[in-house]
């Protein structure tokens, strides 16, 4: 079943470049010898890979490529697997495919139909840009989704993370019910829209100001003195914040009476 890719995510960070004060200009960054301090042509760099401190494996970059595999348009899907089984910890970059000319139409159809019914996600491995990838292909908003995904390998274990705990404690049962109150309060349906990069928007907000020639001024930010929290007394404020918040949502959603 032959399908065309499309990339499900776009970046909308802000990304700035260097500029040198006195001119205006972009600084660029140039390839420099560390031990002689003078730029080096393209042709006289090869890749190195530090075995020791200071003492490398080199490689020409002829001799990489013929290693690499050639771009594909096809996944091999080796198997099929619960979906809910797969952690998201090992997505990294989601594509809609689509289905390539009307002759492929049926077939995607069935195929995501298929999956849908059986809750199951295709994983198998694609070459694009000359780099191999795992992936999962998954039935998604009533269409088929390939998310590339991170080796095994690739995911740190937790058992390699001294600081997280690796015994489970019980809980001091009235803490545990206050807990579970303020995420019984919160508890809501997952809309995306919802939420926003607030430091990106107050960013793009600054980049128009200043376009606009527009003096803009920040208070300064109080210091702020340590404090102890109270566990308790943090659990409490937290569940009167959530029922504040919650009645004035509910408030919001009632329909305005009409004046008689």
């Amino acid at each position: 079943m032959p399908v065309k890719a499309y990339s499900a995510v776009r970046d909308h960070d802000v990304h700035f470049h260097q500029i040198d004060k006195g001119t205006g200009s972009r600084i660029r960054n140039r390839r420099v010898s560390a031990k002689s301090g003078e730029e080096v042509a393209p042709e006289d760099i090869q890749l190195g890979y530090e075995i020791r401190d200071g003492e490398y494996v080199t490689f020409d970059k002829g001799e990489l490529q013929e290693l690499q595999p050639e771009s594909t348009r096809s996944v091999e899907v080796t198997d099929f697997v619960e979906l809910d089984d797969i952690d998201p910890v090992y997505y990294e970059r989601t594509y809609w495919l689509a289905p390539d000319g009307d002759t492929a139409k049926p077939a995607y159809q069935l195929l995501r139909a298929a999956m849908e019914d059986r809750n199951l996600a295709a994983v198998g491995t694609v070459v694009m840009r000359n780099k191999q990838y795992l992936t999962a292909i998954r039935p998604l908003d009533h269409a088929l989704a390939m998310s590339t995904m991170r080796f095994a390998d690739e995911v740190v274990p937790r058992s390699e993370v001294d600081e997280v705990p690796d015994r489970r404690t019980k809980p001091d049962p009235k803490m545990l019910t206050m807990a579970t109150q303020i995420i019984d309060s919160l508890t809501s349906d997952w809309k995306p829209e919802r939420y926003r990069d607030t430091f990106t928007d107050e960013l793009r907000e600054r980049i128009e100001a200043k376009r606009a020639g527009e003096a803009i001024t920040s208070e300064p930010e109080e210091e702020r003195q340590p404090k102890v929290v109270d566990l308790m007394e943090a659990l409490e404020a937290s569940l009167k914040n959530a029922d504040r918040g919650r009645g004035r949502r509910k408030e919001r959603s009632k329909p305005h009476e009409r004046a008689s």
